[in-house]
């Protein structure tokens, strides 16, 4: 808690629930008056990217950014009664997804300032998967192959969330549908809606027949080509896999949507 400590009394913050852990960062709940907020503070560049991002889309489609200097950033809270996972877990999948393509459509349009110098490009986002398919083969060699080919010849290029899934998009009784913590990527719009394939769970993603329909979805909503996005699927997949595999731990997960996604190609 003492982390914190600083930035509370900066911003003329009270602790309004326990701090907690993300991948890359440390949260605590937090009240500015009677206003709900986030305090986050990064412990990776990764952090500050998506940091520098967030406050670009200027609340539309995101949470705001309130304040934001050095490692901390002090965010809008999200406060409301839906979940995204819950509903594509309990018969609300279609719409659950369509809510997702809609917030996505909303991070990928241009803004009058100039993005953030720091996005990274996606074709440098991918080398862990190179890595991966010159050591295993494979379907990492299959995904790096196909991810090869999206790469050399973009389509619809925007500054991309990096990590749209059911987690990062949050509901707000007021202002509705808001995405968090984006990574601050550069590239074709298809990459961020290859993730929505692959979430809410492994048991969902992987449910017969449920890959295909929110394809379906995803290309009706967003206007995407369905081979094309099969692609980025598989390619996201494989980079998945990889950066789990490079972390030490059983990317099956990933490899298993991978393949229910080559299958359809």
């Amino acid at each position: 808690m003492h982390r914190f400590e600083p930035w509370l009394a900066k911003w003329g913050l009270t602790a309004d629930g326990a701090p907690f852990e993300s991948l890359a960062g440390a949260l605590l709940p937090v009240r500015r008056g009677d206003a709900p907020a986030m305090l986050k503070l990064a412990e990776a560049e990764e952090e500050r990217r998506g940091a520098a991002l967030l406050a670009w889309y200027g609340g539309e489609g995101a949470v705001r950014v309130l304040e934001r200097e050095a490692e901390a950033l002090l965010m809008e809270r999200a406060v409301g009664t839906r979940a995204l996972a819950e509903m594509a877990r309990s018969g609300e999948d279609d719409e659950a997804t369509r809510i997702l393509c809609k917030v996505a459509g909303e991070l990928h349009e241009p803004r009058d300032a100039d993005p953030p110098e720091s996005l990274i490009p996606l074709p440098l986002w991918f080398r862990e998967l190179a890595v991966a398919a010159n050591r295993h083969g494979g379907p990492y060699a299959l995904a790096a192959s196909i991810a090869e080919e999206l790469l050399e010849a973009p389509q619809d290029i925007v500054v991309l969330h990096g990590d749209i899934h059911h987690r990062n998009v949050l509901h707000d009784a007021t202002r509705g549908w808001l995405a968090i913590d984006p990574k601050g990527v550069i590239g074709e719009r298809g990459y961020d809606h290859a993730n929505m394939l692959c979430n809410p769970d492994v048991e969902t993603a992987t449910a017969p027949g449920r890959l295909v329909r929110q394809l379906e979805v995803i290309c009706d909503a967003a206007g995407l080509e369905r081979e094309r996005q099969l692609m980025w699927t598989v390619a996201y997949c494989g980079l998945s896999a990889s950066w789990t595999l490079s972390d030490g731990n059983d990317p099956w997960r990933a490899l298993r949507i991978l393949e229910i996604a080559a299958e359809e190609l």
